[in-house]
């Protein structure tokens, strides 16, 4: 479209990248942001909490980049190997990598309907990931921080491989339960350090495998070595970047870890007794490779390595990203479960390497979003999983407007239908569509579609007058301040990965926009009693709709390309400053509506998707009587108690065994809780108090000597352990 009328000013329109062009690569001397999200597991359909949790969160932070015309590359891709997905092809009858193939096109075709900008999209299944991982591994090995450890381990021996905890199953010495799990016995509560302590260890996969002990050695990373460089680092980034406390780092960049056990980092297992990943590299050692030789390396250490093995695939230059360290910021964005091997296993390896990696910059790390009252279960069909999006028929838009004001940035947050629509109808809709939809109607209709205001304008920053010397000076001076004062705000908290508090400064800048008309009386008498005051008005209002196009575009790039569309302009970088950049004169679009309201009648619509996306719908149909809030109608999930059994249904017959082994579950839990003795729950209460005392002086709320409390801590645990193993061979020999 012509008639275009915008001031021509170095830096006012956003630098978009051309792929024809080469890879996005960083430049000397200047600011450079790498991005990546935490790499989904390939052969989980992401729910809406995994998503909001690193990959849509890290895409709206590129986004953001890119508006500031910094060079930005954002990777990511899914993570493939390990245990699991050797497991699940197995089931399944098919290779691990035609599993992974299969699920790898589902997670794109996710991501790509929620608009995510990857400059990369990859996978660690290919050639360079291979490479890069066991250059990691050897410059570890070279450099001495790797020892073996030899320990017996279960082994099957109709699949011939060795099982993980979580794929055994047998009788719990100490209660006899038959169904206790490789690590822990759900019924007495008793937890194992293998899942060789059990009696009659057996496949979980299949029941009538036989399985065995078998000795297996390990080489481990030595954490222990590497944890004063790592903390040295550590204490040194945390101040750079800005970090927060989250579930690794207090805010003192003290590393709080279960794995420590009060004593610090200990060696890590990194290898594993498996087919399906990257094979353990031959060191030169005879010995060590024979020991090593038919192992693979373990999922958590090569899964962080394949941010770089991605990029390499992107461009063969990658180490300008991943060996910048002067140069590149990097942030990544994750879940706060995967803290731990972003902040503490990952760097580690990489300072261990000796080589010049660029290292975290920024660390933002999610809570956990819930779906209504309860989890997320895709067993269960509960929640909106990332392909159950589209079936709403709501726009990706409204997905991402939505889970961004949700983002559990400092608690658990809960994802609720009802504000689902009150999100698009009250604030989409009401505030930003209407202060979009109202002016640019006005001026298709009162000035055929010309942007009003002095001839000859040459725009730029607005200054306010000091002492307005009218009320419409006033007005005006009010509105400038008001605009400048909340595009510091976003930025700032942009800047530090505060997303949803960003969002929710765009929203307050198009809520100004509607003020500022209902101020100025923006109507037809205005029109035709003041016009130039009008034309005033409205040359503010349409450069504030500019400034909007740029500032939901990291939120919501559709919606910003239909402003851009209805106001026909390029798109702009994010100014520090109120401007006037579409100068009088300018020929806009027509008005299109940004959003569209649902429709919900007395709760229609919201009823219809809880039922929908609520638990499975044959099941929710059987629920007698209708419970809470007259599910399932009301919107609580289906539980499996409520269900009225069906033969023919096999679903609810499940969920309901599912509920009757859960229930007989807790009742174990609570007999042997009840069956303790006076001396081990004094003692849980001592080692209990301990820790929290430890937790207490490392965050300095309390005085006191964290080291030596730490030791008394260390110790109560062992006289527990002691216990515990007393009253478990007492038991037994019953």
């Amino acid at each position: 479209m012509s008639g275009r009328n915008i001031r021509q000013v170095d830096g006012l329109l956003m630098n978009i990248h051309d792929p024809s062009k080469g890879p996005v690569l960083p430049k000397d001397g200047e600011r450079n942001v790498l991005i990546t999200s935490a790499l989904p597991y390939v052969n989980n359909v992401p729910h809406l909490g995994n998503i909001i949790g690193s990959t849509l969160s890290a895409d709206v932070f590129a986004r953001y980049s890119r508006t500031l015309n910094v060079p930005t590359l954002y990777v990511c891709g899914t993570d493939e190997y390990g245990t699991a997905t050797e497991t699940k092809a197995l089931e399944e009858g098919v290779s691990p990598l035609e599993l992974c193939t299969k699920f790898h096109k589902l997670h794109t075709e996710i991501y790509e309907w929620f608009e995510l900008s990857f400059d990369k999209w990859g996978r660690t299944s290919t050639p360079e990931h291979t490479k890069i991982t066991q250059e990691v591994y050897l410059d570890l090995h070279k450099n001495g921080f790797f020892k073996l450890e030899t320990s017996d381990q279960t082994y099957c021996e109709d699949d011939n491989l060795f099982l993980a905890d979580r794929f055994v199953e047998g009788t719990c010495p100490q209660c006899k339960y038959d169904d206790a799990r490789g690590d822990q016995c759900d019924k007495c509560g008793l937890t194992y350090s293998s899942p060789t302590e059990l009696i009659n260890p057996r496949c979980k996969r299949n029941k009538n495998h036989k399985v065995s002990v078998r000795p297996s050695t390990h080489a481990c990373m030595r954490l222990d070595l590497l944890q004063p460089k790592l903390e040295e680092w550590m204490q040194k980034a945390r101040v750079k970047g800005k970090w927060g406390s989250n579930a690794v780092i207090t805010e003192k960049g003290e590393i709080v870890e279960p794995r420590m056990l009060g004593d610090g980092l200990r060696p890590s297992a990194v290898t594993r007794d498996l087919k399906w990943g990257v094979d353990v590299p031959k060191t030169g050692d005879v010995e060590e490779d024979k020991a090593m030789e038919g192992k693979v390396i373990y999922v958590w250490f090569d899964a962080p390595i394949g941010y770089p093995s991605i990029t390499a695939t992107y461009t063969d230059k990658w180490e300008q990203w991943w060996k910048n360290p002067d140069n590149v910021e990097l942030y990544q964005f994750m879940g706060k479960d995967n803290v731990y091997f972003h902040t503490v296993l990952f760097p580690s390896m990489l300072i261990g390497t000796a080589q010049p990696w660029t290292m975290l910059h920024n660390i933002s790390s999610t809570q956990y979003l819930n779906y209504e009252d309860t989890k997320f279960s895709k067993s269960r069909n509960i929640g909106v999983f990332g392909n159950n999006a589209r079936e709403t028929g709501q726009p990706p838009s409204v997905w991402r407007y939505y889970l961004l004001s949700q983002r559990p940035e400092n608690s658990d947050s809960s994802f609720l239908w009802s504000n689902f629509i009150a999100a698009n109808n009250n604030e989409l809709l009401a505030n930003l569509g209407n202060f979009v939809n109202r002016v640019v109607k006005f001026v298709n209709a009162k000035y055929d579609s010309v942007v009003p205001g002095p001839e000859g304008s040459t725009g730029g920053n607005v200054a306010p007058e000091s002492s307005p010397s009218t009320p419409a000076a006033q007005l005006d001076a009010n509105f400038v301040n008001d605009i400048n004062t909340r595009l510091a705000e976003y930025r700032t908290n942009m800047d530090e990965t505060k997303l949803r508090n960003g969002l929710a400064i765009a929203m307050s800048l198009s809520a100004r926009g509607n003020q500022y008309l209902q101020d100025n009386s923006l109507d037809n008498a205005l029109l035709a009693n003041q016009p130039e005051r009008c034309a005033q008005v409205l040359l503010n209002a349409i450069n504030l709709i500019y400034l909007l196009s740029v500032t939901f575009h990291p939120f919501m790039p559709t919606t910003s390309e239909g402003i851009l569309r209805q106001l026909n302009a390029p798109a702009r970088s994010l100014p520090e400053t109120f401007a006037i950049d579409i100068l009088p004169g300018h020929k806009l679009g027509k008005a299109e509506y940004l959003f569209k309201k649902i429709e919900n009648l007395n709760g229609a619509q919201e009823k219809a998707w809880q039922k929908q996306f609520g638990g499975d719908s044959v099941v929710a149909e059987k629920v007698t009587p209708a419970g809470p809030d007259g599910h399932p109608e009301g919107g609580k999930v289906p539980h499996a108690k409520d269900i009225s059994l069906d033969t023919g249904n096999k679903k609810a017959a499940h969920l309901a065994k599912q509920a009757e082994i859960a229930k007989i579950k807790r009742a174990a839990a609570k007999e042997a809780e009840k069956n303790k003795s006076p001396e081990e729950r004094e003692l849980e209460s001592k080692v209990e108090q301990q820790g929290k005392l430890v937790m207490l002086i490392k965050k300095g709320v309390q005085e006191g000597n964290a080291e030596a409390e730490m030791a008394k801590a260390k110790e109560l645990k062992t006289e527990l352990a002691d216990l515990r193993k007393k009253l478990k061979e007492a038991s037994i020999s019953k």
